[in-house]
């Protein structure tokens, strides 16, 4: 049998109503208790890697719970990672560029509820991932609901509902009823070794686990003050932008599109999202977009927030040179067009 390693990191599934609202407190063991049946399709090991609310996670925090894969890696055959549900698609966007060529799962999974309360969604959950990790299948992944999602392409959408994660602007990889696992690309059914070639190559993995934290999200709203881009300047090496539509950035009230010149010129990495959650962005349709496009912006195209946040802090980290950061940041990462 495969041998699985549990790392737990806090969140909801591992919560219990302490009084003043729910806290972590189970251990991976306690966790193990409520799905025994996964005894019988692999061997299980438990690390606790930290215990906390997912919403104190870190980048600091991200690079530690790396780290423990990486330092575990030739041991297990796959991954378990419990963790709260808020930061999830951060971390699993993060781990997927730092943990290179992996040749085995990765699997994040958390719940809405705690393990211990009726009707909790944390145990099919934990199974499902579970199963999906003993899979021949390697890569980073979010198991939730019943479904498989590429890492980079995970969202939490619902604050409540099982069904709170999607996979944005790229379909499910595979759906999981209790052990049987089908799986799916471009709405076509593939094989595990189909997906497992699609996915990676065999390259030998590598570890580069570091991020810059010197990034600044900011979100467009009608009438935005220039002066935070003096701001991010002065103190941030990046910024990403969630524009208006697909691509939209005022060049006439504030003229931000100058303001955003001036910021590639001094060498901050400016990265483009869209707020729309679906298709992404194209800067080439509209005359504001392709002036964007010629002043050294990052195209993100139909790449998650969260993903975005991550690539570039990982990005930053790695690379010196504005240019090589740009073509890491709009290379595809997973098929053709997918990042």
């Amino acid at each position: 049998m495969k041998k699985i390693l549990l790392l737990t990191t806090g969140g909801t599934i591992a919560s219990s109503d302490t009084g003043s609202g729910l806290m972590p407190v189970a251990g991976a063991d306690r966790l193990l208790n409520y799905v025994p049946d996964v005894n019988k399709i692999c061997n299980l090991y438990t690390m606790s890697v930290m215990n906390i609310d997912s919403t104190n996670m870190t980048p600091e925090l991200i690079m530690k719970l790396a780290q423990a894969v990486s330092d575990n890696y030739d041991k297990y055959d796959g991954f378990v990672i419990t963790h709260g549900t808020d930061t999830m698609a951060y971390s699993a966007a993060a781990l997927s560029y730092m943990l290179q060529n992996l040749g085995k799962p990765v699997v994040f999974t958390g719940s809405q509820l705690p393990i211990e309360a009726d009707g909790t969604d944390a145990i099919n959950n934990l199974s499902d991932a579970i199963h999906f990790a003993c899979e021949n299948i390697c890569g980073v992944y979010v198991v939730f609901n019943g479904i498989a999602i590429i890492g980079t392409h995970a969202m939490k959408i619902k604050t409540r509902s099982f069904d709170a994660f999607e996979s944005v602007n790229y379909p499910d990889i595979a759906t999981i009823k209790k052990d049987i696992i089908e799986y799916t690309a471009k709405g076509k059914s593939i094989t595990k070794k189909e997906a497992a070639q699609n996915l990676y190559g065999s390259k030998e993995f590598i570890a580069k686990i570091n991020l810059c934290t010197d990034v600044m999200p900011l979100k467009m709203y009608p009438g935005i003050d220039g002066r935070v881009f003096d701001f991010i300047k002065n103190n941030y090496r990046g910024v990403v932008i969630e524009s208006f539509g697909i691509g939209g950035v005022p060049d006439n009230y504030n003229d931000i599109s100058t303001k955003l010149r001036e910021l590639t010129e001094a060498g901050t990495a400016v990265a483009i999202t869209t707020q729309c959650m679906y298709e992404g962005i194209d800067l080439s349709v509209y005359e504001v977009g392709q002036t964007l496009a010629k002043q050294g912006i990052i195209n993100c195209a139909d790449m998650t927030f969260e993903a975005s946040v991550m690539k570039l802090m990982w990005a930053l980290a790695e690379f010196d040179n504005i240019k090589d950061i740009k073509a890491f940041m709009e290379k595809p990462y997973f098929y053709d067009k997918s990042y």
